[in-house]
């Protein structure tokens, strides 16, 4: 299986999804790639000091600073990618800004017309600990924000919102090591992104920021063509899942929850209904991210979680 490494380079980073954009990297169905990628806003410095402005890969930022884009050879629209995540080794240093927005959400929790708050973090891959300027520690837990292919349609798009097609800024805490996630092709040879590395995050990513830092990502990159489900979804080493994006959460929920109603039914041979009846009893809801204009929602079945008498 060849190795390709990927670094990240001005030549190699974009911060738009488009169909149009050259890849930086050709591979093979079934090639690792080891992906380096800088923080979501593209910091090339530590910061100093919380909220210090450091020069960035792009001084005129618009979207994500991500790594690629990678062309898969042969794939097509209709293809199914495999992406098999082996291994997240974060940056030393990371952050998480809250508070940025006045939105109505920022009104709702009562913090209209108040400053950003900050925390610096400093990152220990061999405790697999983040400490910040306070003195609190939590548990690391890496993953991409960031895994996507630009849409079919012509143009420059944002990596602010995931898509139900082509993925992108899905921000699911559940895709650490171990895990694969299975993205519909959606433009000839795939072109992949990858960025927004975060060290930590909990469900929903409340504050708009996860705690952002750069990533080495090694992952392996095949095609499938008997995948459970059209759609995005996603196998870790205890559950299954499904996603749903929209703005409404409701929606996204209805949407999450309705592939997997389907992967139950391909799963046990059950009528959809009797499939809604054994999910209320082991398939658990939860809000991936509210970060992102458009929301998003993910149904998670444990393998465990249905067994045989």
């Amino acid at each position: 299986m060849p190795t390709h490494h990927l670094p990240a380079e001005q030549a190699t980073a974009t911060q738009v999804l488009s169909r149009a954009t050259p890849p930086v990297l050709r591979i093979e169905p079934g090639d690792r790639v080891v992906v380096e990628s800088l923080d979501a806003w593209g910091h090339l410095e530590r910061q100093a000091s919380p909220g210090a402005v450091t020069p960035y890969r792009f001084p005129d930022r618009r979207g994500h600073a991500l790594t690629g884009p990678i062309e898969i050879a042969g794939t097509v629209p209709g293809d199914v990618l495999a992406l098999r995540f082996e291994a997240f080794e974060t940056a030393g240093w990371g952050w998480t800004a809250a508070g940025r927005l006045d939105d109505a959400f920022a009104h709702s929790l009562g913090l209209a017309g108040t400053d950003p708050a900050w925390l610096l973090w400093e990152l220990d891959r061999d405790t697999m600990t983040g400490t910040n300027q306070y003195g609190q520690s939590v548990r690391l837990d890496p993953f991409l924000g960031v895994v996507g292919l630009p849409p079919a349609e012509p143009g420059e798009h944002s990596t602010t919102p995931p898509r139900a097609a082509g993925g992108g800024n899905i921000d699911c805490r559940e895709l650490t090591a171990g895990s694969t996630l299975f993205l519909p092709v959606t433009v000839p040879g795939a072109l992949l992104h990858l960025g927004d590395g975060h060290a930590a995050q909990g469900d929903g990513e409340v504050g708009g920021t996860a705690i952002e830092c750069g990533m080495t990502t090694t992952l392996t990159v095949d095609v499938v063509r008997d995948a459970p489900l059209t759609g995005i979804h996603a196998l870790t080493p205890s559950a299954r899942i499904t996603f749903g994006f929209d703005a409404d959460l409701n929606r996204a929920t209805a949407e999450a929850l309705g592939a997997m109603l389907t992967w139950l039914q391909r799963l046990y041979g059950l009528e959809r209904k009797t499939a809604l009846a054994l999910a209320s009893s082991v398939v658990d809801l939860r809000v991936t991210q509210i970060a992102n204009r458009t929301w998003g929602a993910h149904a998670v079945l444990g393998l465990d979680a249905v067994g045989r008498a």
